[in-house]
C-alpha cells in the first residue's frame, strides 16, 4: 500500500530511534512517497534548524534520496490532503492538526504512539 510521509514523520528516526521503515512495512505499507514540498521542508531544516532537529533533517534527507519525489505546490499539509485523496494513500504524520483533517477526510493515518510504535488509524 502507498503511503506519504511528512516532514515530521521522517524525522522520527533520529528524534526517537524508530526504525519507521520496518514499522511501516509491518503495517503493509511497501510504498513511501515524499511530496516536493516536505523535502523543502527538510532541506530548510538542515540548513538552517538547530541541534537535534537539524541533524534529523539532514538524515532524513539521506534516508529518502531513492524514494519518489512528487512535486507539489503551494501549503505543505494541503498538498499532501490533496496528494492523500487523489492517489487514495494513507499518510504518516505526528502533526494533530494535519491528522485530524486527514481523518476527517477519510483518510487513513499513521503516527507515532508512546514515542516507541507506529499505530494505523483506518
Amino acid at each position: 500500500m502507498k503511503i506519504i510521509l511528512d516532514t515530521n514523520a521522517l524525522m522520527v528516526p533520529v528524534q526517537f530511534g524508530v526504525d519507521i521503515f520496518s514499522e511501516l512495512s509491518s503495517l503493509n505499507y511497501d510504498e513511501c512517497l515524499v511530496p516536493s514540498g516536505v523535502v523543502r521542508e527538510l532541506k530548510g531544516i538542515a540548513s538552517s534548524g538547530h541541534g537535534v532537529d537539524r541533524n534529523a533533517a539532514r538524515v532524513a534527507l539521506s534516508l529518502i534520496s531513492g524514494f519518489q519525489t512528487i512535486e507539489t505546490v503551494g501549503d505543505v499539509d494541503c498538498a499532501i490532503l490533496r496528494l492523500a485523496i487523489e492517489i487514495g494513500a494513507a499518510v504518516f504524520t505526528n502533526d494533530s492538526e494535519l491528522l485530524r483533517r486527514l481523518r476527517d477526510c477519510g483518510v487513513n493515518v499513521v503516527y507515532m504512539r508512546q514515542r516507541s510504535y507506529l499505530e494505523s488509524i483506518p
